[in-house]
């Protein structure tokens, strides 16, 4: 299948940002989570400006990451296979079926979580505790749809 050139470099760019992406994720997760996180930990968070910070580069880059592949690379993918593209959760659906994501229900929570790390963690020390904790359990996830995507577009060629 020949693709537009616009979709193409489209796709090799997201490709290389993804990747980066992955790589700049996973050091930051292993620098966060050498344990478990725990509330001592977000107690500690006003004080220890290290740790927080480590903590927003860690919601920052699992946020990003997140929303580069199923809000941009999956639908460009999409598009390049010739499918129509609808609403996330429906592109979700359709990766899911085609092998890209393993569970739409799984991508649909890791949306959640971004949500309880960025806003409602200022009411509840435990919230933020565990979204952070569930976050770093689901980066191999992300890593996995990631490489899933990536090797559908190297695959066909598209990129090297």
């Amino acid at each position: 299948m020949t693709l537009e050139p616009k979709i193409l470099l489209r796709l090799q760019f997201l490709s290389r940002v993804v990747r980066k992406e992955c790589q700049y994720l996973v050091i930051t997760d292993s620098r966060l989570f050498k344990d478990e996180f725990t509330l001592a930990q977000v107690a500690m968070l006003e004080s220890d400006i290290e740790l927080a910070e480590r903590v927003e580069v860690f919601v920052s880059r699992f946020g990003r990451l997140q929303d580069t592949l199923g809000d941009k690379f999956l639908p460009q993918l999409l598009i390049a296979l010739g499918e129509r593209t609808a609403s996330a959760i429906d592109n979700f659906d359709l990766a899911e079926r085609l092998g890209f994501l393993n569970s739409t229900d799984e991508w649909m929570t890791m949306r959640n979580l971004r949500n309880q790390m960025v806003h409602e963690y200022i009411e509840d020390p435990a919230v933020l505790a565990n979204a952070l904790q569930t976050g770093h359990l689901f980066v191999p996830t992300l890593i996995c749809t990631a490489d899933k995507m990536t090797a559908e577009i190297k695959h066909r060629g598209w990129i090297q």
